[in-house]
This record gives C-alpha cells, structure tokens and sequence, in this order.
C-alpha cells in the first residue's frame, strides 16, 4: 500500500492506493487552523479503513504544507502541488490538456501537450472564487454550501455581481439583496462572477484547450462547473476522486519511484503528541524567526534559519 496526503491551506486530503494506483481508502480532513492535527487525523482515518494487515510501501506528500507533513509522518517523496496534481490527473484522461483546480484557498491552472506539463499559473493574493470565499458567502445566505450550486441552477437569471475581490462581491450580493433579486439569482450570479474572475485572474494569457478536467474541492459545486462550461464554449470532466487528485497525485509518485525502505514513521503516529514552537535564532546577527518540530519531547525538525546554523546544530545533536 501506498500514502499520499495532500495538506493545504483549509484541508488535509490522504489517500491509500495500490500497486495499481487504485484508490483503497482516503480522507478529507478540515484543517480548522490546526494542520498538525487534520494530518494526524487524516492518517486515522486512512488506518481505521485499511486496518493492519497491508504493508505499507512509501508515502509521498504534497500541498503548501508539504514539508510540515513529511516531517511528521516521515516521507519518502515531497513534491509540489502542480506535478502531484498533473500525475494524477493524467492517468486519469491521458489527452487532458487544461486542469482546472479550485480549493480553500488557492486556485490553479496546468496546460498540458502529451501529458506533459507546458505552462501553470496559480491565484495571486486575492481569495474571491475560492472554497472558502464560498463556505463564507453560503453561510451569510443561511445556506449550506452542498445546496449552494444546486440552488444556483434553479435560477432562471443570474444577478450581475462583482467578482474580482472578495469585498467588492459580498458588498454587490448585500445589495442586489436590498434590490429584491431572489436568492437563486444572486447564488447564480455569485458563480458566474468567480468563473470569470478565476479566467481572468489564473487563466490570464492561457489558451485553454479541451478536454479540460475540473479538480479540487469546488469542483462538487454543480453551479461553478456549469459557469466554466458556459464560459468556455465546451464540457468539463470532474474525475471520481475529484476532491483527492493531489494526494492521489503523491501516492502515485512515491511508487513510481521504487522506494526499497519507507520512512514513514507508522500509523502509531497518530497518538504522538505533536506541537510546533517558534524561536528567535541567536547563531547570528539574522535573529531569523525558527520554527521547531516537536514530537513527543523530542524536537525532530526545524526551519526557518536562513544561514542553516540553527539546523546544522539540531543535526549535531541529534547525533
């Protein structure tokens, strides 16, 4: 068996696949600004599935907060969103040629010629279009979020809304609201607005191609993906394990690297005390703000020192 997780900036994806990639267990963890637990969680969640009896083979992690899960789990793989992303999604549709991926808090784009990945671009500081930007504005309706597209698509007119900041667009809902516009068209107009925001924010310059394949936790949004198909002039796939790709991405390439002995730490890990500590770093006159590791006790990693004197000495001392 094979791990991949995927931590990002709202949630922790994990999944177990195979010797051929077929997915055996996975989870979907919020983080709840507490990554540290949503990993630990995770990882339970993938063992209370799978139990005991398969061997584990490698673990690869992947998402903004890669390092900090490898550091915890202990990984054999630390690759970067784009590649586990465009991994998994090309085994998935090997003629892809645009992915589209939309999570919590960071949107992406990958062209793809062959399989290969040409070009990428990811959102700049703004979150309008995102997860959470739609976990909020759902919430300020009195909706859920799981009925939020599907209200969408009841509506016979989308409301024209401002999408190109988060602000501006919850300032234009709150008036179209005062308006009298129904809450189907104000949701309706809401995924418009952050379609073409992500198209001219993320896909700025691109040219997008079909087939195009739809990812990450908005992608469960049926309101979102008709917006981009009426945008786009053509369809868009959303794979099976669309709000998992990156995890699965990661899983994929830690067995395609052939591991012979993993790191990982064990599923025993979950009942590990975990914290992490931040110090000011006194080898030099950079005062670099150090973070620690810290697994029972034991300080097991750290980063953050820009000259590497800080973590040469930890490496000192743990030998």
């Amino acid at each position: 068996m094979y791990l991949g997780v995927d931590v990002g900036s709202i949630t922790t994806k994990a999944v177990a696949t195979d010797a051929q990639d077929q997915i055996l267990a996975k989870a979907y963890v919020r983080n709840s600004g507490r990554p540290l637990e949503a990993i630990k969680d995770s990882i339970r969640l993938i063992k209370d599935q799978v139990g005991n009896s398969l061997q584990i083979q490698g673990l690869g992690t992947t998402g903004s907060a890669r390092h900090l899960a490898a550091y915890v789990l202990g990984a054999d793989v630390i690759k970067n969103e784009i590649t586990a992303h465009a991994v998994a999604v090309v085994d998935f549709l090997p003629q892809v040629r645009t992915v589209i991926e939309i999570g919590g808090q960071d949107s992406k784009i990958i062209i793809l010629q062959e399989g290969v990945v040409v070009d990428f671009a990811m959102n700049t500081v703004c979150a309008a279009g995102t997860g959470s930007f739609l976990d909020q504005q759902a919430s300020r309706l009195g909706i859920s979020v799981e009925d939020f597209g599907q209200m969408s698509l009841r509506a016979e007119k989308a409301a024209r809304i401002a999408g190109r900041c988060t602000v501006f667009a919850e300032t234009d809902m709150i008036h179209k609201q005062q308006l009298g516009f129904q809450t189907e068209e104000i949701v309706a107009g809401l995924c418009n607005s952050l379609v073409k925001n992500y198209l001219n924010d993320v896909g700025r310059g691109k040219d997008l191609f079909p087939p195009v394949v739809f990812q990450g936790g908005v992608a469960a949004n049926p309101g979102i993906r008709k917006a981009f198909e009426e945008e786009l002039g053509f369809s868009t796939v959303v794979p099976p394990h669309f709000e998992v790709m990156g995890a699965l991405g990661a899983a994929k390439l830690v067995r395609r690297t052939g591991v012979s002995s993993t790191h990982f730490k064990g599923f025993d890990i979950v009942n590990s005390e975990c914290l992490t500590r931040s110090i000011e770093c006194t080898q030099c006159d950079n005062t670099c703000e150090v973070v620690e590791l810290v697994v029972d006790d034991e300080v097991v990693a750290c980063w953050g020192d820009r000259c590497g004197k800080y973590s040469e000495a930890l490496k000192a001392h743990k030998r």
